[in-house]
């Protein structure tokens, strides 16, 4: 029987006709590749935009209850997005999930292969290669040091050990925190600043920076507003991200 991300056996109807994504990115990518089989979504499965499908509440507060009732094949979590609880919930009452844990974009890829071809049992689907392809070659040019605000009120920023890190390495940003011992550190602006950042990089979400909400937190230093889902989601968007996000950090072109 085949094992998700975390090693664990999961059971399955076969074939997957009816499934339920847990996770935005993972929603987008069965909608992407089978739409039809795609039962039910959280509320923040916003991509892609026309999606209609049954909402089964949050990431962190799913309705168990609403899943059941959708009779899914398989349920698709991750490791970081969901918790635990939900997932051993979902099990016991006899729905088979399947968990992946992405903490890099070679992890994505990878565990998105496993996650179509294991899990799912389908066909791997263009978009993959064609995303992995567009972030093959290395960034041009000298790093240049930043820090990735998530949220403010209180100030969290980018750490270590995260997809969104990686991404930006590969776009040619060295992360200020990179070496910090939590993944999503809390911080203050004074802090902040002592790590001399050459650019603050405002995504849209998970907190939602605007060109009136943030950067004045900044005065003296460049500021780049960019895609939330362009810096965060893996799935399909990866196929777009990385042209998108360097028109966002470099206007002018690269440094």
């Amino acid at each position: 029987m085949p094992r998700d991300d975390l090693g664990a056996v999961v059971g399955l109807r076969r074939p997957v006709r009816r499934v339920v994504s847990l996770v935005p990115s993972l929603t987008e990518s069965v909608a992407a590749t089978a739409p039809e089989t795609l039962v039910g979504a959280t509320s923040w499965c916003t991509h892609p935009r026309e999606l209609d499908v049954p909402r089964v509440r949050g990431t962190k507060n799913p309705d168990l209850a609403a899943i059941a009732a959708l009779k899914p094949d398989l349920v698709l979590a991750n490791q970081e997005e969901n918790r635990r609880v939900d997932v051993e919930r979902l099990r016991a009452a006899g729905i088979g999930v399947w968990v992946t844990v992405i903490r890099s974009l070679d992890e994505a890829f990878a565990s998105l292969r496993r996650m179509f071809a294991d899990g799912l049992g389908w066909p791997e689907p263009p978009w993959l290669a064609e995303a992995e392809r567009s972030w093959r070659d290395p960034a041009p040019g000298p790093r240049i040091r930043a820090a990735i605000p998530i949220w403010r009120d209180p100030w969290m920023v980018v750490g270590s050990a995260t997809f969104t890190g990686d991404l930006a390495a590969r776009l040619g940003l060295a992360n200020v925190y990179a070496d910090h011992p939590e993944r999503y550190p809390h911080v203050t602006l004074d802090d902040l600043a002592a790590c001399q950042p050459e650019l603050i990089v405002l995504p849209d979400e998970p907190y939602a920076f605007t060109a009136t909400d943030g950067p004045e937190m900044f005065p003296n230093q460049r500021v780049a507003l960019v895609s939330g889902r362009g810096l965060t989601w893996y799935g399909p968007s990866l196929v777009t991200a990385r042209a998108r996000l360097a028109e966002q950090l470099w206007p002018a072109g690269p440094p």
